[in-house]
């Protein structure tokens, strides 16, 4: 019999349900809520309203592209945390009453073991190199920036992780401080493309061991844009291209620099990188030619996989459901997870 897995997950501001048959997806469909770019930030809220109209459909349409009914299903995989609370809460109840009614376990995810265990979406026709265990992975997005040593599908260890803010609300922050929109990291991203990187130069942080900082690197840029404007008010417009490209630039340094100490210190060389800001060009870039100079084993995800989406629930909550998880009824969602 089939192993049909359905994977929810709504633990921001889209929502998103996939299927695996056999660990192979089927379909992964995603809502994402366009409403937030007015406020410059997802606004909690808006977000947990706009699941609520949207988690039926949703799952509805990734049953259908499927081509499996809710009778079908083995399991469902749901993110529990971390994320915002009232959003996370449509998902959990949603899993729970779906659970509760065709007397099918359900089995709680953590998103961002998801990220994580990404590389391992496996799609029909598709060639897919998997990391060995174990790998280090490079984990970013706009609310984590921390590199974790995975040893098994279910055995993480967080080796370093930032001390304040992450790097994909850096790139958001200073973005917005620059007036270019939210969310801000595809646009410095694409406006970096057209700069020079070595134009400018911002703070580089002086953390011990393999953790991270990127408040002073905002506070830099904050400083200089400031100084230059008093000097020149068309400054920023003049010069945003190269801006964002130094920006970009330092931003990555310190990514790899601490990647690069992780992998010395390991000893391990299968690399990869997950999360909204693994969808960077100048970071993908920069993973490929340090690999290839430090004999790595990298693995970059599909641009598809990078954002938030219901596939990599679905994968890590396979691993999960058949080591023998499962998720009680009377589970709760939770904002953060101390650890994994």
């Amino acid at each position: 019999m089939a192993e049909i897995i359905l994977g929810i997950e709504s633990s921001c501001d889209d929502t998103s349900a996939a299927v695996l048959r056999d660990g192979v997806l089927l379909s992964n469909v995603i809502a994402s809520q366009q409403v937030h770019k007015d406020y410059g930030g997802v606004v909690p809220e808006l977000a947990s309203r706009a699941h609520e109209q949207n988690i039926v459909p949703v799952v509805s349409q990734a049953l259908v592209k499927a081509g499996v009914t809710v009778e079908d299903l083995t399991a469902i995989a749901f993110t529990r945390g971390p994320g915002l609370l009232g959003s996370l809460l449509v998902g959990t109840s949603f899993a729970k009453a779906l659970s509760l009614s065709l007397d099918v376990p359900m089995v709680m995810v953590n998103h961002l073991q998801g990220h994580i265990l990404a590389p391992f979406i496996r799609e029909e026709g598709v060639a897919v190199r998997e990391p060995s265990f174990p790998f280090l992975c490079l984990l970013v997005s706009g609310g984590n920036s921390q590199i974790v040593r995975v040893n098994s599908p279910l055995d993480f260890e967080i080796l370093g992780q930032t001390i304040d803010d992450a790097v994909g609300e850096a790139f958001d922050k200073c973005a917005k401080m620059m007036g270019l929109g939210y969310p801000g990291g595809p646009v410095i991203d694409r406006l970096a493309k057209l700069g020079n990187p070595e134009r400018f130069h911002f703070a580089m942080p002086n953390i011990p061991g393999l953790d991270y900082s990127f408040s002073g690197v905002k506070t830099s840029l904050l400083y200089r844009v400031r100084d230059e404007m008093e000097r020149d008010p068309q400054f920023l417009e003049n010069n945003k291209e190269d801006i964002c490209a130094s920006f970009q630039k330092t931003l990555i340094d310190i990514l790899l620099k601490k990647l690069i100490r992780a992998s010395r210190e390991t000893g391990i060389r299968e690399i990869t990188i997950g999360g909204g800001v693994s969808a960077n060009s100048g970071l993908r870039e920069r993973i490929a030619q340090e690999g290839k100079k430090r004999h790595w084993n990298t693995y970059l995800p599909a641009f598809k996989f990078t954002t938030d989406n219901a596939a990599m629930i679905a994968i890590a909550g396979a691993f999960r459901y058949r080591a023998g998880e499962r998720a009680p009824l009377d589970i709760a969602p939770v904002s953060r997870i101390a650890d994994f």
